[in-house]
């Protein structure tokens, strides 16, 4: 089956898109994340609404965040405003820009507006933003030259399971990966790197495995941050390869696995993605203490004792 064809499936299979304002972001948060020279950082993170990421990973839920057809002019600068005007002083250092796309696909982010997203980054000594590795070049370096904080990218790298990358519709090989994280050390920028627990096309026995392999070879290519994301379903082919048996949903004592395996990793900080954490599948009795660890895990870095519950054995 062609490119085309697949990706014809799996927009097929989803449910119906809720509306989106392109003039509205989703929201924004502030928590504190820890960086590669062991301080605590205060972030915001705004979840901007525009156009579509193009690529139609299978895998992909965050659709349902973006609007049908390319952001319009003006959009971006003005959700991004009403964000920072109701922040409370002081703005913490970091701004994170999630659109649920490529920042450098101009379809997603117009070109006309990229010099007022710079002008009110202008506040933030680091800022973030994500985007396939496939759109990383010129573009990234004239956002990075308009704003006088250091420029991470947030790329998903996903897995290195050679069977699933090839499967996941992700149009991504190793080597454009390698060369978009040489772009960007070469020019003096940070990478951040997404990699997925429980990917499909993956043995569920193996799951963890490929987690942590997946997560040493970012760290060898130069990831200053590596965050570990549970496969969500809801999509409609999640549920169709469910049904195949190429997809297992990830469960709560998996996530506590990869995390505790990759929190030594270097310089390299590795976290585990608590978005929806409480969907997965573990006991009811230790569910909250369990959280609360990883979260300690993913601010401190530092290892402690697996949460014991008589009912389930930390299962």
């Amino acid at each position: 089956m062609n490119s085309s064809a697949v990706d014809q499936r799996i927009r097929g299979l989803r449910p119906p898109k809720p509306y989106v304002d392109p003039f509205a972001a989703h929201g924004s948060v502030i928590d504190e994340e820890r960086r590669p020279d062991g301080t605590i950082e205060r972030a915001l993170t705004v979840f901007l609404s525009g156009a579509e990421c193009p690529f139609t990973c299978s895998f992909c839920d965050l659709w349902q965040y973006t609007i049908d057809g390319p952001t319009p002019d003006g959009a971006l600068p003005a959700q991004l405003e009403r964000v920072l005007e109701q922040t409370a002083a002081p703005l913490p250092t970091r701004l994170k820009l999630y659109n649920a796309s490529n920042f450098f696909d101009r379809r997603a982010i117009p070109a006309a507006d990229v010099p007022s997203i710079a002008k009110l980054s202008r506040a933030f000594s680091g800022v973030t933003v994500e985007s396939h590795a496939n759109t990383i070049g010129p573009a990234v370096l004239d956002f990075a030259w308009q704003i006088p904080g250091r420029l991470e990218v947030a790329v998903g790298l996903e897995t290195i399971h050679p069977v699933a990358a090839a499967r996941i519709n992700k149009r991504l090989d190793l080597a454009r990966f390698e060369r978009a994280a040489r772009f960007l050390a070469d020019n003096a920028m940070d990478l951040r790197v997404f990699v997925l627990l429980g990917a499909p096309h993956v043995p569920a026995e193996e799951s963890v495995e490929w987690t942590v392999r997946t997560m040493e070879y970012a760290a060898e290519r130069g990831a200053s941050v590596i965050s570990i994301i549970p496969v969500r379903g809801g999509n409609g082919e999640m549920e169709r390869l469910r049904t195949l048996g190429e997809f297992t949903p990830p469960t709560f004592a998996q996530l506590e696995d990869a995390l505790d395996r990759c929190l030594t990793s270097g310089t390299t900080v590795v976290t585990a993605d608590l978005w929806d954490v409480g969907t997965l599948s573990t006991c009811e009795h230790c569910r909250v203490p369990r959280i609360d660890r990883l979260q300690r895990l993913n601010t401190t870095g530092i290892p402690e004792a697996r949460i014991s519950c008589a009912v389930c054995g930390g299962a």
